[in-house]
């Protein structure tokens, strides 16, 4: 019997589907509801099989000019049945061609790229794309393992510094939302110095209002002063890490390290059985990731799905696009930082 696809619109019913099915946070109804107050329209749609969902994909839509119409997107989904990921995906696509028109469906799957399911994707249809938001290559902990474990996993000298920043004179917490600036202001700072754009204050108050628990933010205090924070959303099964910056003095006090044993420590403590890093580069921040296990992950990666002739068209200005894009929130971001340093 042929799948139905059918859209979600009870929030409740949405985010206890994504925890049934081992979704990835950025499937939660709020991520969808922050996208959609900025830029993107939010669809939700559930897979069923003689009234059984098998499968289902917080889809993101993004206008584009004409012939192009729109683009669709499913950041680190679908969920699916085991087994059933290429089926749920086929009928995704044939929703999306009829309700969005879109040149494209752009899928970048919480799926290890050695999955049966990523093999099958060509045969399918399905292209690899460079054209990536979210990096595939990252590291993911097992947060069923023990303390001890995870901790005989790492390097030595990140064992010592989370002891040598433990015994620092720093307050590591949960932040309220009234602080939720001054870990912002510790994000513009090393946004500056590290040459990455970021988004106005509103789109992140908005993670957090929308996601409320299941996007917790945790921050090394010195004094009432924010040294460095970490930012996380998190399903019943996946945590994974969203944003996290510190200043010069949380340099120096290693204070990001204590920080984020005490982020693992408390996402172990809800149940949740996977840490992810969200992704590793060839820079120092991604080293200071890499020593927290021996291991690396790989993900499925950016694949797209042609729904238009237009495809081509498309596939070669997006590039284009976004960087023009991330040029713009680089220096809006500068301007920013100006301002408020000569208010300050």
């Amino acid at each position: 019997m042929s799948l139905s696809v059918s859209p979600c619109s009870d929030r409740a019913r949405w985010d206890t589907t994504v925890d049934e099915l081992g979704g990835h946070p950025q499937q939660l109804w709020g991520w969808g509801q922050t996208k959609a107050a900025h830029g993107w329209s939010a669809d939700r749609v559930l897979v069923a099989e003689d009234g059984v969902v098998v499968g289902a994909a917080q889809l993101v839509v993004r206008s584009l000019p004409l012939p192009l119409r729109s683009l669709a997107y499913i950041p680190r989904g679908p969920q699916a049945a085991k087994g059933r990921e290429i089926e749920v995906l086929a009928a995704i696509a044939g929703y999306v061609r009829e309700a969005h028109g879109s040149v494209a469906l752009s899928i970048e799957p919480d799926w290890d790229d050695a999955d049966d399911a990523v093999a099958a994707l060509p045969a399918a249809g399905w292209r690899r794309s460079t054209n990536t938001i979210l990096i595939g290559r990252t590291l993911i902990l097992d947060l069923r393992r023990t303390e001890e474990e995870l901790l005989a996993d790492m390097t030595k000298k990140h064992r010592q510094y989370i002891r040598k920043s433990g015994r620092e004179d720093l307050s590591i917490r949960r932040v309220l939302r009234s602080e939720i600036p001054s870990c912002l202001d510790v994000y513009r700072l090393t946004a500056e110095r590290a040459g990455f754009g970021i988004h106005e204050d509103s789109y992140y108050l908005d993670i957090f209002d929308n996601l409320g628990d299941a996007s917790p933010v945790y921050a090394a205090f010195q004094g009432d002063d924010v040294v460095a924070f970490l930012w996380i959303s998190a399903t019943a099964t996946t945590s994974f890490e969203l944003y996290g910056g510190m200043t010069e003095e949380g340099e120096r006090l290693r204070a990001n390290y204590a920080l984020k044993w005490f982020a693992i420590q408390e996402m172990k403590a809800r149940g949740v059985a996977r840490y992810d890093f969200n992704g590793l580069l060839n820079d120092g921040v991604s080293r200071f990731k890499m020593g927290w296990a021996q291991h690396e992950d790989q993900l499925a990666g950016t694949w797209d799905l042609p729904l238009s002739p237009f495809y081509p068209v498309f596939s070669r200005a997006l590039p284009l696009a976004k960087r023009g894009m991330q040029l713009a929130r680089r220096q809006a971001g500068r301007a920013v930082g100006a301002v408020r340093r000569v208010r300050g």
